[in-house]
């Protein structure tokens, strides 16, 4: 069974609004803080059970999911037929979108990241020798701003991918009337 174009498009689809939900639930469950316990010279952090770590990294897969589909997705052979890499990036239109595409996909990856393993290191090292710590948690509004930029990366990539269909086309009409011109 062949791959088609649509197919594609809604499997990045499909992981970007993924990748945005989890991100967005993995914001709003974050807590403001934890609550401090003194100990003898130190003071151990209690966070209340959450599923910000877990939520994080499903976001961040799912983006890395996104992100690969949609990469491939536009070089991918559909009908057994490929197109050069250099049919692609004559248009401009293709590459601009194409380096947006990737360049939100890393910031987006970055965002999510970042706050994810800092919440993670929050919760394992949670004992401080510093008697005056607020027990923190990772920054707030990371989560969801890099939710959305993960978002607009598959839009990214879904326009890449459209005029990547239509740079397919113009290549192969040319293809085709130079072969009818040669009598080939």
């Amino acid at each position: 069974m062949a791959v088609t174009m649509r197919q594609m498009s809604l499997i990045v689809s499909f992981f970007g609004v993924l990748s945005f939900i989890f991100g967005v639930i993995a914001e709003n469950k974050k807590p403001s803080s934890g609550t401090a316990i003194q100990g003898k010279g130190v003071v151990i952090c209690k966070y209340p059970a959450d599923p910000t770590v877990v939520l994080g990294y499903l976001s961040v897969a799912s983006l890395v999911v996104a992100t690969v589909v949609g990469y491939f997705s536009l070089f991918y052979p559909y009908q057994g037929k490929s197109v050069p890499q250099s049919v692609l990036f004559r248009s401009i239109s293709f590459a601009v979108f194409f380096n947006i595409a990737l360049f939100s996909a890393g910031l987006a990856l970055t965002l999510i990241l970042w706050p994810t393993i800092t919440e993670q290191l929050h919760l394992s090292r949670n004992v401080h020798h510093n008697l005056q710590t607020d027990c923190p948690t990772a920054k707030t509004g990371l989560l969801g701003g890099g939710a959305f930029i993960s978002l607009d990366s598959a839009l990214f990539w879904l326009v890449a991918l459209m005029l990547a269909d239509n740079a397919r086309e113009d290549h192969f009409d040319e293809v085709e009337g130079k072969d009818l011109k040669t009598g080939a």
